[in-house]
């Protein structure tokens, strides 16, 4: 008994320990958070996307201290070489709020052979009324950073100077009273800090609106039900639409 016992414990050590990065034969996901967050925040949908047999690159970036227009093209040069260095049949992305700014402003110069689907949680797509009303102020411009000066919701804004981009874009807009200090700026229906109008391109290919705010909506079990739906079949589940 104590000779089987060596060998079956020789035999579990000569196996190979599997981890996220050991995943390289499914698709590869690039996970983008959100303005003043880091990747901790997108942590939920990354188990899930892993558990799923994804390939996952989520990484931080400095979105408070540098313009996007600087860490843009790198970072996201970076992300794919990852995924293609796992031989990713197809590259998807998973953003929130800001990250599908990146994502649209990388496209607009820039062509990913097997980009896969695109899945945007709460992007301002046409800028935000916060912007508009916060961007003169000394804490909003020394705290929030550069970013967050070009969000606005006129025609020369970064979202808005943007043009259409090629993929299945699915969009996930969240309404709910998460950050209720900033609701009488925004018109309409909103997370918070976007509209739900303006979370919207002509592009897209789905959109599902939530019963979820701005801060929290990458942490829904359902919203990340309805990401891992959308990237498997290009289209949301809308059976389970949390705003009925």
């Amino acid at each position: 008994m104590k000779r089987l016992k060596y060998l079956f414990t020789t035999l579990l050590l000569l196996l190979p320990t599997l981890t996220p990065a050991d995943q390289g034969e499914g698709d590869c996901a690039i996970l983008l958070h959100g303005m003043g967050r880091t990747s901790m925040s997108m942590g939920a949908i990354e188990d899930a996307l892993i558990a799923q047999g994804y390939t996952v690159w989520n990484e931080g970036y400095p979105s408070l201290t540098q313009s996007l227009e600087e860490f843009a093209t790198p970072m996201m040069e970076s992300a794919i070489t990852y995924c293609r260095d796992n031989q990713a049949p197809s590259i998807h992305f998973v953003t929130h709020s800001l990250g599908g700014i990146i994502v649209r402003y990388y496209l607009q110069n820039h062509q990913i052979d097997n980009l896969g689907r695109i899945v945007m949680l709460a992007p301002p797509n046409k800028g935000s009324e916060v912007a508009d009303g916060m961007k003169d102020g000394f804490f909003y411009q020394t705290i929030m950073g550069p970013n967050a000066q070009v969000l606005g919701t006129d025609e020369n804004s970064l979202p808005n100077r943007l043009k259409p981009i090629d993929g299945e874009i699915g969009i996930i807009a969240g309404e709910a009273d998460g950050e209720p200090w900033f609701l009488p700026e925004i018109p309409g229906a909103d997370d918070g800090k976007v509209a739900v109008e303006r979370t919207k391109l002509p592009e897209m290919k789905d959109f599902l609106r939530v019963k979820s705010g701005h801060t929290f909506i990458m942490r829904d079990d359902e919203v990340i039900r309805q990401i891992l739906h959308f990237l498997q079949n290009g289209f949301f589940d809308k059976k389970r639409e949390l705003s009925e």
